[in-house]
Parts: C-alpha cells; sequence; structure tokens
C-alpha cells in the first residue's frame, strides 16, 4: 500500500524537548495495528486508479469552516479538503507537511514556521504564512463565533479578541508575517505540545476568497488538500474528487470519496454486504457478534483513541454544588461498565479507567484508587441517598443521543444500569440526527444529560484534557460542553505546558485527571475499538492513529 514520505524531525533548542517529542511518538507508535478478520479478496488484481470510493457518514453539524468543526462528519471532509503545517502518519507519527520547519525557542513560548514554497490552494493562489495567520485570527475571534476558537488561547492577543461585538477584521497580535514563507508565533505561556496542537482542524489556512462570504465558503470550501469538494446535497451525499494539483504528502490512490449519508447504520451494512456501499467505518451494535465471520464482507477491528462518557451539564437542576457531586459519583457507580461492553456492544470496546485513551501517552489504569469507575450499586445508593438529604430527587435522568447514530442500545443499557441500581426513572433521549443533537448541544439546549466523548485531532494528552476541561474551552468555544470549570484544573493544564519531560508532565496531568475523578464533569464510560467493514472489491483500506479511515489510501478492483 502506499507509504508517506521519510517522517521529519523536529528541530528542538533542548534535549529535554527532543525527549518530550520522542516519547509521544514511542507512546503512540505502540497502537496495536489494524487487522482483517477472515479477509476475502476479489479474485482481480487490477486497481483502479481513478475508482470512486462510496463510504458512509452523516449530515455534517454546521458548514465546512475549520475553526467551526465540532464533529467527525464535518472533520471527515474538511481534513480531505485542507491540508495543514503538520499531518501524523497511520500509527501517529508527526510528519511536516506544509511546514518546512517549526522552531521553538528555549522556552517554548515563541515558533518559528517556515513554510514549504510552491504549495497552493485549488484555485491557484499560493499557501502563504499570511494564509495561515488571518486563518488563525478568523477563527480565534469571538466575533466570528467559530466553536474551535479556545484551541488559540496561548497565542499572545487571544484575550483581546474575546468581544462577540467587537472587530471581526481584528487580528491576533501573537501572529507576525516576516514573509510569504514565515510566520513567528509568540504565545502568552509556555505550550510545549504546539507543535503537535497546529495539526488539529482549526489551524488549517484558507484562502483570501473565503473572506468575502465566510458562510458561502463554508458551503463550498476552497482548500489545499488532496481532494477538492464537486458537490453537497444535504442529508443525501457529500461528493469529493482528486485533486489533480495536489503537492503535498497524501496523494490520493483513487478518483475521489463519496460520502453518502445514512439515518441509520443498519441500513449501511445491509448496503455493505450487497455490495452497494464499499466501506462501513463503524459497525452497527446488530451486527457486532457476527460481522467478523460474515463471508459477504471483509472485516476489520483494532484499539482505537476514542473516549466514550456521559456529560452532565454543570446547570442541570440537581447536580451542582455538593448534591450534585455526590449525584455525578453515585451514577458513575452504577454503571456496570464490564456487562455493557461485553454484552451490549460484543467486547468492541473496553471500560474505561481514566480520561485519555489506552493509546494515548499517559494512559494509566492506576489512577482511580477510589474506584469511581467501579460498578457499586450499594455505594451508589448510599451516595444518592445523601444528596436526598441535601435535596430530594425528583423527575427523569435522561440521557440524550441522535438517533441516526448506533446509540440506543448503549444508551437504553446504561439508563437501565442506572435505574436498577439507584431506584429511579432513567431512561434515553433521542434527538432524530446528528446535526440537531449536535445543535442542542452547541446552544445549550439540550436539558439533559448526553452523550459525548473526544478523539482528539492530535496524539497529545492536551489534547483529550485542556480541549475537553479547560475554562477556557466551556461557552461555546471548544470541546467542554458541560461548561466545567475549575481554577485548579487549570492551574494543572498551564503547568503541564510548561514541562518539556515527558516524565514530569505525565506527573501533571494524571494529578489533573484526579481532580476529574472527583468533579467527574462527564461520566467516563469506554473506549471504542475500531470495528468495521468494506465489501470484497476494495483493495486497500487504511485507517489513521485516531481510528479514523485514511480516505486517500482507499483503493479498490
Amino acid at each position: 500500500m502506499p507509504r508517506l514520505p521519510k517522517q521529519h524531525i523536529l528541530r528542538t533548542p533542548t534535549a529535554r524537548f527532543g525527549r518530550f517529542l520522542a516519547a509521544i511518538l514511542a507512546a503512540v507508535l505502540a497502537v496495536v495495528p489494524l487487522t482483517a478478520c477472515s479477509a476475502k479478496k476479489s479474485n482481480s488484481s487490477s486497481v483502479s486508479s481513478d475508482a470512486i470510493i462510496t463510504v458512509n457518514s452523516v449530515e455534517p453539524t454546521t458548514e465546512l469552516l475549520p475553526g467551526n468543526i465540532a464533529d467527525t462528519a464535518g472533520w471527515k471532509i474538511i481534513t480531505q479538503v485542507f491540508d495543514g503545517l503538520v499531518t501524523f502518519s497511520d500509527t501517529g507519527g508527526l510528519e511536516y507537511d506544509d511546514a518546512e520547519s517549526i522552531t521553538p525557542n528555549d522556552d517554548a513560548t515563541q515558533y518559528t514556521i517556515k513554510l514549504k514554497s510552491g504549495r497552493a490552494f485549488s484555485n491557484g493562489e499560493a499557501v502563504t504564512a499570511e494564509s495561515y495567520a488571518r486563518a488563525w485570527s478568523y477563527a480565534a475571534n469571538a466575533a466570528n463565533g467559530q466553536l474551535g476558537a479556545a484551541i488559540f488561547a496561548t497565542i499572545k492577543g487571544y484575550d483581546d479578541v474575546q468581544n462577540a461585538k467587537g472587530d471581526p477584521n481584528a487580528q491576533l497580535s501573537g501572529l507576525k508575517v516576516i514573509d510569504d514563507t514565515t510566520l513567528q508565533v509568540t504565545l502568552k505561556q509556555p505550550d510545549s505540545s504546539f507543535p503537535y496542537k497546529v495539526g488539529d482542524v482549526a489551524f488549517l489556512p484558507l484562502p483570501s476568497v473565503a473572506y468575502s462570504d465566510m458562510d458561502a465558503f463554508g458551503k463550498a470550501p476552497i482548500g489545499n488538500g488532496p481532494y477538492v469538494l464537486q458537490s453537497w446535497t444535504p442529508d443525501q451525499s457529500i461528493e469529493l474528487r482528486r485533486n489533480d494539483s495536489y503537492a503535498g504528502p497524501r496523494n490520493a490512490q483513487n478518483g475521489g470519496i463519496s460520502f453518502r449519508v445514512y439515518s441509520d447504520l443498519n441500513t449501511a451494512y445491509a448496503d455493505l454486504q450487497s455490495g452497494n456501499l464499499d466501506v462501513l467505518d463503524q459497525i452497527p451494535t446488530s451486527a457486532l457478534s457476527t460481522y467478523q465471520t460474515d463471508s459477504t464482507i471483509n472485516a476489520f477491528t483494532q484499539k482505537g483513541p476514542a473516549f466514550k462518557s456521559i456529560t452532565i451539564p454543570q446547570k442541570l437542576e440537581h447536580f451542582s454544588g455538593q448534591e450534585g457531586a455526590l449525584r455525578r459519583e453515585a451514577i458513575s457507580m452504577a454503571i456496570d461498565r464490564s456487562s455493557i461492553t461485553s454484552k451490549v456492544l460484543y467486547g468492541s470496546a473496553t471500560p474505561a479507567t481514566d480520561f485519555l485513551a489506552p493509546t494515548i501517552a499517559g494512559y494509566s489504569d492506576k489512577i482511580d484508587t477510589n474506584g469511581v469507575l467501579s460498578y457499586n450499586p450499594d455505594k451508589a445508593k448510599e451516595l444518592w441517598a445523601k444528596a436526598n438529604a441535601i435535596s430530594p430527587w425528583s423527575g427523569t435522568f435522561r440521557i440524550a443521543y441522535n438517533a441516526d447514530g448506533d446509540n440506543k442500545q448503549w444508551v437504553d443499557a446504561v439508563a437501565n444500569s442506572i435505574k436498577n441500581a439507584l431506584g429511579i426513572d432513567a431512561q434515553g433521549d433521542s434527538i432524530a440526527t446528528s446535526k440537531d443533537f449536535s445543535t442542542q448541544v452547541n446552544q445549550r439546549t439540550i436539558g439533559a444529560a448526553f452523550r459525548s466523548g473526544i478523539q482528539s485531532d492530535y496524539p497529545h494528552p492536551e489534547g483529550y484534557l485542556v480541549q475537553g476541561y479547560d475554562s477556557a474551552y466551556a461557552d461555546g468555544k471548544g470541546l467542554n460542553n458541560g461548561d466545567y470549570k475549575s481554577e485548579k484544573f487549570d492551574d494543572y493544564m498551564n503547568q503541564a505546558a510548561k514541562q518539556t519531560d515527558l516524565d514530569e508532565a505525565t506527573k501533571t496531568y494524571q494529578q489533573a485527571e484526579k481532580l476529574l475523578l472527583t468533579d467527574l464533569p462527564v461520566i467516563p464510560l469506554w473506549y471504542a475499538n475500531v470495528n468495521a467493514g468494506a465489501s470484497l472489491q476494495m483493495q486497500d483500506v487504511v485507517f489513521n492513529y485516531m481510528g479514523l479511515l485514511s480516505y486517500y489510501q482507499l483503493t479498490k478492483h
């Protein structure tokens, strides 16, 4: 199968910083490789370089703007239409893409980024330092209402552009365009994770044409990636075609990708079995016990970096203050994770022991010393009773989820576990589409606990902990959708950012996780494995370090 170019090495000013990055890479490289179960290939040996590969999807939540992507469906599209400064190999190794080098100063408070010459957007406009600086400033500026804004919080000048009614064209003062290929980034505090962080979709560049009508651009984005967006028919399909002028490392091995929108994974699985869909990146729960022996498909499984949880909003009635702390702990202990992952999910997930994932550096199965993540119905009842002494419980504990994803069976199982352990009414709350569900979450109108999770764009513990729980990422500026705010947690994250030695940073991250196990802004559930299938016509099916399809490497007969 196609291979990425030889990995570049980050230029670092100290050996300690180099060891930090090397250790992160070593941890990610330990990912269990993708395995095909009972692989069954077509007899044909020819591969079509112009084949259009059909894959499953749901309708993206928002328009396709890099700074506003907060769902996997949008991420799948935009990461194919755009390239960034860096990319990551299938096993998580950091590689330069548009960047020639990313060089920090001695304390990681300033970075000099050199760009490769000759890179261009698909409309012919050159990709320059200004393409990045202007896009980052647009995404960070609160007046533009981008969901990914908080990831720029460490850049100098971020606080100055947090007025939602301010000048939407105001730029981050910490970004200095030296020339067309040189961008200097000054941070307001050390950030040793910055070379990885720029792999997040929010850091993608934009062509100048975008700023004339950003809404229109989001419906038909012009990028610099391996594919161009040919058409977008809402609730039906999104068509990408190979970008023949592309000069980056991800040269498409196919003619394009056709993302077909499904409201039911069972329908998608039936299409896969009949040969009407080439790749299904998530097997429905109803088929988990049989798909690996299904003679009509090729089956795949591997460990993945997806952390799954239930978010209980801080403002939800009965879940704030001491009462809320008792109820959150009770809910967590009322969930029989082992039984649900084995009997409902058929071993396709592993019970959570922390807030990261087994494939991420810093992961631990030893930090839950108080057993908060263990099933203990007697202790759960005791905690619930203590909460009732503060304020009696009333109503139903609801867990919201989108019906067009494969959520109903596990949500019902979790709700039943809570109901049986605590003796309260608990049930799933179905919302028709992923778009409607995400809109309610983002607008804070959902009024219930809800399914959640994190799968970071870059393989670093910061991508899970800072983005999920730091105060800067609350209030619609990131993935902290429960609006958890803790000065102590934020301080831990600031300390970790200053530490260029992985062992010391890991200690700090795990101290922060112990605090999360007390506060429980989300209830950790499990880590989802990759469970996927491909038609017998497919030749190469590759998943990246995130457990998501490496679309440019897909080929078929």
